[in-house]
């Protein structure tokens, strides 16, 4: 297979997460002299399962898609008849923290008040995140279950509207049709730092470089942790000739000062794997993530 060129496929809408991943990616690629082309596709809907059926169909094997948790519970959540499972395993890149946040006239201060607020009035509390199922969704039914809701009152007390991506959410939370927000950090980072969003908690073990002047949920009395990930996936059924020249390719990339360079601005952390060590992983936060939104009821034991 010749690498002169490759194709990044973003299964989402200009301006969220994986897009941001997909360009960052083509950037480094051709600046790096690894391909002379990387185009971005985007292809959204669906937590990314939509773009999950276009991959299981693409016959040009020098094909990249990126992936994550979020697809993996929208496959789920969803219904899939596409699913990770049935493609082929690149490599995970990287983790990145979600961050609670409000507008900045909100009158909640702390993620406490936000829970305790979801917990006493229910739906009149709406929380956008990313699709159905994704990472943001999970973090939501967690921190509800946390705090002494019932599994099976999450899907009656949680208010959550899913959104495409990218400036959607940030809309609905300047626009004040939503009371509260769950992305990841890089995706509010810039609205936080201008003042226009209050940030409250990020899900990661340690505060994120991007914001570290937020507490993690375990510091405001949460036992959660949970870190969106996100990796590159190929066609199916491509041989394994192909699939080792897409692994070196990535690898590549990764070595890369441009690569380091670009975790470092955009806040994501180095989370690195490929081969058997990928696999492994992928399979289990397969079964894991599937656990999950059966006990907070997102999807029917």
């Amino acid at each position: 297979m010749s690498l002169d060129a490759v194709q990044l496929i973003a299964p989402a809408d200009p301006g969220g997460g994986w897009d941001q991943t997909a360009r960052a990616l083509g950037e480094v690629l051709t600046g790096e002299g690894l391909v002379g082309k990387a185009p971005v596709e985007n292809i959204g809907g669906a937590g990314g399962t939509v773009g999950l059926a276009a991959l299981a169909n693409e016959k040009d094997p020098a094909t990249l898609m990126v992936t994550g948790l979020v697809m993996v519970g929208a496959v789920e959540t969803n219904a899939s008849q596409s699913r990770i499972e049935d493609v082929t395993p690149i490599a995970r890149l990287t983790e990145e923290p979600l961050v609670v946040v409000v507008p900045s006239s909100s009158p909640y201060k702390s993620v406490g008040d936000l829970v305790d607020a979801i917990v006493k009035e229910g739906a009149a509390i709406s929380v956008t995140g990313g699709s159905a199922g994704g990472a943001d969704h999970i973090l939501a039914g967690m921190l509800v279950t946390e705090a002494g809701v019932d599994p099976a009152d999450v899907p009656s007390t949680l208010n959550y509207i899913p959104n495409s991506g990218g400036g959607e959410a940030v809309t609905m939370l300047l626009g004040g049709t939503v009371q509260a927000g769950i992305s990841g950090v890089g995706e509010f980072a810039e609205q936080v730092e201008a003042g226009e969003l209050r940030a409250l908690a990020v899900s990661s073990g340690e505060p994120s470089e991007l914001l570290p002047e937020v507490p993690t949920l375990a510091d405001e009395g949460y036992d959660i942790e949970l870190t969106n990930w996100r990796g590159l996936l190929a066609p199916p059924g491509i041989d394994d000739a192909d699939r080792e020249a897409l692994v070196e390719l990535v690898t590549e990339l990764h070595a890369s000062d441009a690569w380091t360079t670009t975790l470092a601005d955009k806040g994501w952390s180095d989370a690195f794997l490929v081969g058997d060590e990928f696999q492994a992983f992928l399979d289990g936060n397969i079964a894991e993530v599937a656990e999950t939104l059966q006990t907070i009821g997102l999807v029917a034991k």
